[in-house]
Parts: C-alpha cells; sequence; structure tokens
C-alpha cells in the first residue's frame, strides 16, 4: 500500500522507518446477486462487502503475499497508523498502531520491503465488512439476528475470494494468533495446493468444552441485557452492559492466574476505600471494567455473537477427517509452525501439540515451539519480541523437519 512521504521520523509512530505508516482501509465487493457466497451451514449470502488492508508490494512473481489473519476482536488494520480513524465519540476505529504493528513493517519478521501482507475483515464483522449491522436488501433495515449463520470456513473461502481479486494464486505464508490461528489451519486444509507455508499461534483445531462454556456465558449477557432487543438495537440504545459483562469474562480467560496475581494481586485501587460495598475495590476489579467498556465503545454486541458462534463450530477433524485429526491433516501439504504459550488456558500448549503431532504423524514438515509466557491466550500479542523471533526464523529458513522439537517436548522454547 502506497503512503504519504514522510517528512520526519518519530521511533514507534508512523513517521518511524520500520512503520508501514499511515494507511487507508479499501472496500471490494465480493459477492452480489449473480456470484453470491455459498455457505457452510446452508444457503448463501448477497452482496458481501470486504474491507482490508494491503502492505508491500506483491512482485512480479505473485509470490511474495502473505494472508495475516485476525482473532476475535480485531480487524484488518494490521499495522501503521490508520489515516481515518475518529478521536472523540463512538466509533469502531480508533487512532493507535494496527494490532501487530511490532510484527508487520519494514525489516521486521513480515518485512513489508520483502513480502506483501494482506489482512481482512471476517465476514460478521463490525468493522467495515458485511455483518450484522449492514443493511439485509430484502427489509432495508439492519440484518441483526437475521443475518446468517457464519463459519471459519466461510471466513477462508471469502478471503480466497480477496486473494483471487488481488491476483494473488499461492501464498508465501498463512497465519494468524487465537481465531486467526484456526483461519490458518482451515486455509491450510481447505486449499493446500494455495499455501507453502502455515503459522498457528496459541491456537489448536477446536475449542475445548471449557472454551465453549465462556462463548456461551458471554453471549447469554449480551441477549439478556434489556437493551438487546432481539438483536435489532440499533439506532436506540445498545446491549452496552451485556457486551461489556462478556468483555470482561473473556478477559479473563486471555490472561493466566500468575499473571494476574503479579499484575494486580489483591491490591485496592488508588482512592477506592476497601470493604465500602460492591463498587470496584480491587485493582483486578478496575481493570476489567475498563476492558469492558472500552470495548463497547469499539465493537458491535451482534457481532460478538456471530463471531464466537464461528469460533464454537470449529472443528478441523470433523470438518475434513469425519472426527479423525491426523486423517484430516493428511491434506496438508504446507509447511507447518505451530506456536503455543505455557500459561493459555484457552487454547493449552497440549492442544496445540495435538495438532502438530497430527501433521507430523503424516510426514509433513512440522516445527512446534512453546514459549514459556505468563501472560497466558495474549501472550501471542503480549510476547512480540519472541513471536517476532520465532516468525523470522521460519519465514527465512526454516529448514523441514519430520519430529517435534526437544525443546517443545520439554516444554520450553526454541528461542530463549
Amino acid at each position: 500500500m502506497a503512503t504519504p512521504k514522510r517528512q520526519r521520523r518519530e521511533p514507534g509512530g508512523p513517521e518511524s522507518p520500520d512503520s508501514v505508516g499511515w494507511t487507508h482501509a479499501r472496500s471490494v465487493r465480493l459477492a452480489d446477486a449473480n456470484n453470491p457466497l455459498p455457505l457452510e451451514i446452508g444457503g448463501n449470502i448477497a452482496p458481501v462487502d470486504v474491507e482490508y488492508e494491503t502492505y508491500g508490494r506483491l512482485s512480479a512473481a505473485r509470490d511474495n503475499a502473505i494472508l495475516v489473519c485476525h482473532a476475535l476482536s480485531g480487524d484488518a488494520h494490521v499495522a501503521g497508523w490508520d489515516a481515518d480513524a475518529q478521536q472523540t465519540g463512538r466509533t469502531w476505529r480508533l487512532r493507535k498502531p494496527g494490532w501487530w504493528d511490532a510484527v508487520v513493517g519494514p525489516g521486521k519478521a513480515l518485512d513489508t520491503d520483502r513480502y506483501f501482507v494482506v489482512c481482512s475483515n471476517v465476514l460478521g464483522s463490525c468493522y467495515g465488512t458485511t455483518g450484522p449491522a449492514s443493511t439485509d436488501p430484502a427489509s432495508g433495515r439492519p440484518y441483526g439476528l437475521d443475518f446468517p449463520l457464519v463459519t471459519v470456513s466461510d471466513w477462508v473461502q471469502l478471503q480466497a475470494r480477496l486473494l483471487d481479486f488481488l491476483g494473488v494464486g499461492e501464498l508465501h505464508a498463512v497465519l494468524g494468533g487465537s481465531l486467526g490461528g484456526q483461519q490458518a489451519i482451515e486455509w491450510a486444509l481447505a486449499f493446500p495446493e494455495r499455501v507453502r507455508k502455515c503459522i498457528v499461534l496459541a491456537a489448536s483445531a477446536r475449542l475445548s468444552a471449557q472454551g465453549l462454556g465462556f462463548n456461551a456465558v458471554g453471549r447469554h449477557a449480551v441477549m439478556h441485557d434489556p437493551d438487546f432487543h432481539g438483536g435489532q438495537y440499533y439506532g436506540r440504545s445498545a446491549p452496552e452492559d451485556g457486551l461489556a459483562a462478556a468483555r470482561m469474562l473473556a478477559h479473563i480467560t486471555y490472561l493466566s492466574g500468575k499473571g494476574m496475581d503479579a499484575k494486580f494481586g489483591r491490591r485496592i485501587q488508588e482512592g477506592a476505600r476497601a470493604r465500602s460495598g460492591f463498587d470496584a475495590e480491587f485493582q483486578v476489579e478496575s481493570y476489567l471494567d475498563h476492558q469492558g467498556r472500552a470495548f463497547v465503545e469499539r465493537f458491535d454486541a451482534n457481532s460478538y455473537l456471530y463471531i464466537t458462534r464461528a469460533m464454537d463450530y470449529y472443528d478441523a477433524a470433523t470438518r475434513w477427517g469425519g472426527g479423525d485429526l491426523v486423517q484430516a491433516c493428511s491434506r496438508v501439504r504446507a509447511q507447518l509452525l505451530t506456536v503455543s504459550f505455557s500459561s493459555d488456558w484457552l487454547y493449552p500448549p497440549d492442544e496445540c501439540r495435538e495438532f502438530a503431532l497430527a501433521v507430523m504423524r503424516n510426514r509433513i514438515p512440522v516445527t512446534y515451539v512453546n514459549v514459556h509466557s505468563d501472560y497466558g491466550h495474549d501472550a501471542f500479542l503480549v510476547e512480540a519480541a519472541t513471536v517476532e523471533r520465532v516468525l523470522r526464523g521460519f519465514l527465512t529458513v526454516a529448514p523441514p523437519v519430520t519430529s517435534v522439537s526437544r525443546c517443545a517436548r520439554r516444554g520450553g522454547c526454541l528461542c530463549r
């Protein structure tokens, strides 16, 4: 993506030499009445507009493209500074660096002087791609809960259409963390001929029963907010309390017990009076309250319902192997890197390793790294320096291996 000429260089800012600079999202219609998007669960949808960003240039050989897949509350703004963001009022665009700015840019692991990096918002998103807040052509009003159920497979099929539009055939790599990692898995299974390298961070082939339970409680909080109005709250008060509660609960699953103890302990927040009632007194209460309130300023409650449900539904073994993960992974042709984090209890290391082993048993090159971290599931974002080193090595060198690494087997890390 072309960026404005840089006049000054500020470390960490849009003028920094390792930043992609100011960015503008783009939009393209990838499904219409003549070419609707078929959906895995049934039916189809049209029209479908997709918002996306690109960084770097596609090579003449069209062989340097990397697709980045975002997680639950992420968006297409991976790197740089969104020139169209707003500073005030309710907005779903925030003026801050892209969510993986530490990894994407000139000289970084996803080097935009070398690679053509693409990221798009998923179907059902509230960040520009068609979703529940979009206008339903059948009624002329926002879809709300009339929006069809969508899946990770649907997202990947739509991403494939975007890459076709951009002139990208084979991907040098596809990667993502958490729900983005499940999209990367689906890419390797659904389009094995289009993926040379697949990188899965803090994700496994399916969500555990515990994860399903947390998502169910979050959706319950949203749908039982008095302002939910059956999903047709657009133009009036939104279900902010329910969505905030869902985010607070989810955020606990993104952290670890040890990390929370170190960060908050049982400390009372500044200015609070201990044992004064039911207002937030402990620092952890204040932190979670802030996370919940900030989330409702940037996310749509209906999108939260649809995206968490897609997360629930994904099961690579069932979709591609009749319940047998090893059989499903026989489809993989890409070199695989899967990275787990020791304190992640949303996608625990054992489940990430299970996926790596299933691929390995098909004699497909696999590298598995278990990073020691106290940051829980969020470690794939917080441990940026470690992740950056692992990605750089895999993308540029990554000699094929046929077994899980010794360091990973003993619960350690290849890069520390």
